[in-house]
């Protein structure tokens, strides 16, 4: 497949740091494209950024942003699967140097994969307030933030039923993570990470207002 060959007619950015760009990249980005738009054919835009975190031995050392301009603004995902499993635990067993090649483009077949997957739960979520679908938004479930490393972009939260998941600081809403702090009750979307569950569209949950106090009566 040809680089420089249009997948659709949007345009897409690709721009790598500590990796080299590859055909079979090109390709898969591309392909993942295509499938976001049949999902939902408004993006006008897509921009992806492909970082490789060196000296990481391990978890996944692929980081991918996703960029997409959709009518009314911007949906951002940036999919570091790499930092919650090295979060949780610590201890791989070692790979043969003839198949770290091999493992290399595998995991960033994955990330890449993964990070497309976070996009098209983000734009679900944007398709619905674009609707003025609130009500759905309105049901999904409740945690607690119980872990929270502000200089790392990165925290986790409690269900009440006692599970913890992993959160990103871009996934995040309005930009508010700087205000969360550990015991913020917050709504989110959970899928599927590399390394176990994830939430994405985190929302710092609404306080309930309280009850106005009766004015006394006229004597």
């Amino acid at each position: 497949m040809n680089i420089a060959e249009s997948v659709t007619a949007i345009p897409i950015q690709m721009t790598f740091r500590h990796g080299k760009p590859s055909l079979d990249v090109e390709q898969w980005t591309r392909e993942e494209m295509m499938k976001l738009q049949r999902f939902y054919p408004r993006i006008m835009g897509c921009r992806v950024a492909i970082e490789e975190i060196t000296g990481r031995r391990e978890g996944n050392p692929w980081h991918v942003r996703i960029d997409l301009t959709v009518p009314g603004g911007e949906v951002v995902v940036r999919h570091e699967p790499g930092v919650a499993g090295k979060a949780r635990r610590s201890g791989h067993a070692e790979i043969r140097k003839g198949l770290e090649s091999v493992r290399m483009q595998k995991n960033l077949h994955t990330a890449i994969q993964d990070a497309f997957k976070s996009a098209r739960r983000r734009l679900q979520d944007y398709a619905r307030l674009q609707r003025g679908d609130t009500k759905r938004l309105a049901e999904r479930p409740t945690a607690r933030v119980t872990q929270i490393f502000p200089e790392m972009g990165y925290g986790f939260l409690t269900t009440p039923d006692g599970r913890e998941i992993y959160f990103h600081k871009d996934s995040v809403l309005k930009e508010a993570f700087p205000r969360i702090t550990a015991g913020t009750v917050v709504t989110f979307a959970e899928e599927a990470g590399e390394k176990g569950p994830q939430a994405s569209s985190v929302r710092i949950a609404a306080k309930p207002r309280a009850p106005r106090k009766a004015k006394p009566s006229a004597a």
